[in-house]
């Protein structure tokens, strides 16, 4: 009951304030950044929009973001009038005085609350003076879980409105190698597609999403809202060891354990589907072709069976049969002929499913119960507590408890208790068209186990997280980690003992080195240890009472604040100065059947006001890193119009040859082709005729350095040069500097200048010229974020990725290109295309070779 009032106060609350909820159409999103950065399967992601008030008078701003659920806010800021404002996590408690104080006031709160399957919504607004900004930055951490062989790193994008400055960059580093890496989710497809560029390097990974204003409003997602769906990185890595990757830093460790090679364990599994009254129409259809499916993929040596319930316990059969094909096609008749109806006897349903699995002890094999239901038990024994304790007492540890929660009418939080306190998990399955795909989904993730009973051992090991685990199933991954003894890691040994089948395994670390990550992690191994504790810690204070529960919320509690993590026991409150309006930030539970349901907007919004007068813009720029995208080459005429001359002067000669090696990517994981370019050279760029673009550059007088000056010329009379000192912008006889961080219009073209970079967005391309330094003296370096649409494009960045195959290793390896055996040697580059330049192995070879073509071709005369 208490939590019914709460949540109808926080309703009447954001009732009171619908009528005065902020007009977006009064400011401008000038900039929309996402970057996330993923270091050994621990993201952290930074969102940062800026805002102006192009008004006449002062306006209500809004910030509106959606992040994953499993993710923790660690950082919220604000800069406003030239000054940050930071948010400080507290306890729940204190923050809710603070809360009650700022509602009493006639102010109101932010909060995080749930949307939908794998989202939470964060939102708050601030008034901000006429013609002035204001700056928001979000940061989350979470830790990746693999699932099905893969990781997924969900970004969500919805700005509010279409932005020209808009980008997501994600880079992806992972000592273990990066095995694939793969990009999908709403805003991968169809008008948006081009917007993607990717870069795969052996260890790390780079992916960017640059679509136009104009992309934004027209794609599948989009509106004049601006987009609205999700960019999912999907991923895995290498795993050399069957112990798998143990790194430290600091005095910690992480343990990630996934062994491959292991035979599946054959497995008795019952299935127990509630058929009660409420699972009524489009649930129970759903369930039934569900169970059909799962009832399909069951091997012929596993066990199952199959319990309907409502006030009474159905069996198909009375106890486990095998998955023969005939016992197998009962089962789906069975399944066919559920029927909605009834009570909902949980108590009895769980009892009859664990003493069936009790009855059919099976030597080498796993046991597992699975349990649908959409509701509170109503029937038999309704005590939650009782339930509870007799379901513990029936399965003693024996095997886990999976519970599948139907819709928001179900207890979750019942459920959830039940399946932790049995090695389990709970799921929801949201009332969708997909539920039934959902079903299979989960089970999926369970279908094969390949070891049980698994022990986690670390000799010279502290403060571990979980280390027992009942299952470990193909594709998915256990992660352990903790402190290692007066961070002694010659004296650190980790093992892992476990069964496949009935035969005892052992995982020792005898051919396994405890890498370290020195200090260049910034401490996330460590956060991955306060991020993981806090998790479980969370999970057993859910399981316990008294003062054991007391004592575990005190350990979770006290994490949670030492490493500024928004968690259901603390609260961000962001404050101003004396007199001005304090601001409390929550993060909702996965409750039952008071969670918001999808596109329900049960928050109030955070309100400041700032009047005085301000131009910054002081947050640090995310990092971007560039891919090549290169198209195939094809020969063409001369187009009609030519670039005006730009003349420049070449550099003076030197006793040594003055070479720039560049890089060409393979078409696979392969080492990229290189190969050098004698003297200050003027290069053909990007030179698509078809939209009258064309990009030239001219190479520095350092030796393996970039570019000195660029020069994009888009119609006639659009013009755009880059140097290291500045831009310089003209339009037909106007000539202006771009100093500001305001995006501006050249013509038709839009120029972005950011921290290091200077992003030109011409018809359907878009460019991105980077800013490094050599030796004190800085360069330019071109990438191609969005790729044209045309073929008959020429120049550097229009190269196709490179596709040969080794056919020779000796000292001197030849590789086959288009049918041609050609020498080349071992040899590294530095790849300018990213933010922070990498040296990478390469295959050398003559221009020539690797172009296919003259180096001549790629030579201007002029700017």
């Amino acid at each position: 009951m208490e939590r019914t009032v709460v949540q109808l106060t926080l309703f009447g609350l954001l009732l009171a304030l619908a009528t005065t909820l902020p007009n977006k159409d009064d400011w401008d999103i000038y900039s929309f950044h996402i970057n996330s950065t993923v270091t050994d399967r621990y993201a952290t992601t930074v969102i940062t929009s800026r805002v102006a008030n192009r008004m006449d008078e002062s306006k209500e701003i809004e910030f509106h973001v959606r992040i994953p659920k499993n993710a923790f806010i660690s950082k919220f800021r604000m800069f406003i009038d030239g000054q940050a404002y930071d948010g400080i996590v507290k306890a729940k408690e204190q923050a809710q005085k603070q809360y009650t104080e700022a509602v009493s006031r006639g102010q109101s709160a932010g909060i995080v609350s749930s949307v939908g399957r794998t989202l939470e919504e964060f939102k708050t607004s601030v008034t901000v003076a006429a013609h002035q900004k204001v700056t928001f930055e979000l940061t989350y951490e979470e830790l990746m879980k693999r699932t099905l062989g893969k990781y997924e790193l969900q970004i969500h994008a919805r700005p509010m409105q279409p932005v020209k400055d808009f980008k997501i960059d994600v880079h992806i580093h992972e000592k273990a190698g990066i095995s694939f890496i793969n990009v999908k989710g709403g805003l991968s497809t169809k008008a948006l597609a081009n917007a993607i560029t990717k870069e795969q390097a052996d260890k790390q990974a780079w992916v960017h999403f640059y679509p136009t204003e104009d992309q934004q409003k027209t794609c599948d997602s989009c509106g004049v809202d601006g987009m609205n769906g999700d960019l999912v990185i999907v991923y895995d890595v290498n795993r050399g060891t069957t112990l798998g990757d143990i790194k430290k830093s600091d005095g910690y460790f992480v343990h990630h354990f996934a062994p491959t090679g292991l035979s599946r364990i054959p497995k008795n599994v019952v299935f127990l589907i509630d058929q009660s009254g409420s699972m009524h129409g489009r649930k129970i259809e759903q369930t039934r072709i569900a169970l059909i499916h799962i009832l399909n993929d069951l091997a012929e040596d596993d066990y199952f069976g199959l319990i309907t319930f409502d006030g009474n316990i159905i069996h198909w059969k009375q106890e486990l049969v095998q998955a023969s094909s005939e016992n197998v096609e009962s089962a789906k008749n069975f399944a066919r002929t559920i029927r909605d109806r009834g009570a909902t006897d949980i108590n009895q349903a769980v009892l009859k499913g664990a003493s069936m699995l009790n009855a059919h002890p099976r030597e080498g094999s796993a046991s597992i119960l699975i349990l649908l239901t959409d509701g509170d038990p109503t029937s038999g024994e309704t005590n939650i507590e009782v339930i509870q304790s007799n379901v513990r007492r029936a399965i003693a540890d024996k095997f886990p408890l999976y519970c599948l929660g139907f819709g928001f009418d179900v207890n979750f939080k019942f459920l959830e208790k039940m399946s932790l306190q049995n090695n389990g998990v709970a799921r929801r399955i949201y009332e969708d068209s997909d539920a039934d795909l959902q079903l299979k989904g989960f089970y999926e993730e369970v279908a094969t186990p390949l070891l049980t009973d698994l022990t986690l051992l670390y000799a010279g090991g502290t403060n571990l997280t979980q280390t027992n685990f009942s299952m470990y199933y193909n594709g998915s991954e256990i992660v352990v980690a903790g402190q290692i003894t007066d961070n002694d890691v010659e004296t650190f040994t980790p093992q892992v003992v476990a069964f496949s089948g009935n035969r005892r395994v052992t995982f020792s670390g005898t051919n396994t080195s405890v890498e370290s990550t020195g200090t260049e992690s910034g401490g996330h191994i460590q956060r991955v240890w306060a991020y993981l504790t806090v998790k479980q810690l969370l999970e057993k204070e859910l399981q316990l009472s008294g003062p054991e529960k007391e004592k575990v919320k005190k350990d979770a509690l006290e994490l949670s604040l030492q490493y500024s993590f928004v968690t259901p026991l603390t609260s961000m409150v962001v404050t101003k100065p004396p007199g001005e309006n304090t601001d409390v930030l929550h993060k909702p539970k996965e409750e039952g059947r008071f969670d918001t349901p999808e596109g329900a907007d049960m928050m109030p919004v955070i309100y400041m006001d700032v009047y005085e007068d301000a131009d910054y813009d002081t947050v640090p720029i995310s990092h971007a890193y560039s891919v090549h995208r290169r198209l195939k080459l094809q020969r063409r005429k001369p187009p009609v119009w030519r670039p005006p001359p730009i003349f420049v002067s070449t550099a003076a000669a030197t006793s040594a040859p003055l070479l720039h090696r560049f890089l060409l990517k393979s078409d696979s994981a392969s080492p990229p082709l290189c190969f050098d370019v004698n003297g200050a050279a003027l290069l053909k760029l990007l030179h698509h005729p078809s939209r009258e673009l064309y990009v030239n550059g001219e190479l520095d007088s350092v030796t393996n350095g970039g570019f000195k000056k660029i020069v994009v010329h888009f119609t006639a009379d659009q013009h755009v040069e880059v140097t290291t000192t500045g831009v310089t912008v003209r339009v037909g006889q106007n000539v202006t500097h771009h100093t500001g961080q305001d995006p501006i219009a050249v013509g038709s073209m839009t120029v972005i200048r950011r921290d290091k970079e200077i992003d030109v967005a011409a018809a359907d391309a878009r460019l991105v010229i980077l800013v490094h330094q050599k030796n004190g003296k800085e360069l330019l370096w071109p990438v191609l974020r969005q790729k044209p649409s045309a073929t008959n494009m020429e120049g550097i960045l229009a190269l196709s990725p490179a596709v040969y195959e080794e056919v020779q290793q000796a000292s001197l390896t030849k590789l086959k290109i288009k049918d041609q055996e050609i020498s080349a040697t071992s040899a590294t580059a530095v790849n300018y295309g990213i933010v922070f330049p990498l040296t990478m192995n390469c295959w050398l070879m003559s221009a020539e070779s690797a172009l296919q073509r003259r180096l001549d071709d790629f030579f201007v005369a002029q700017l």
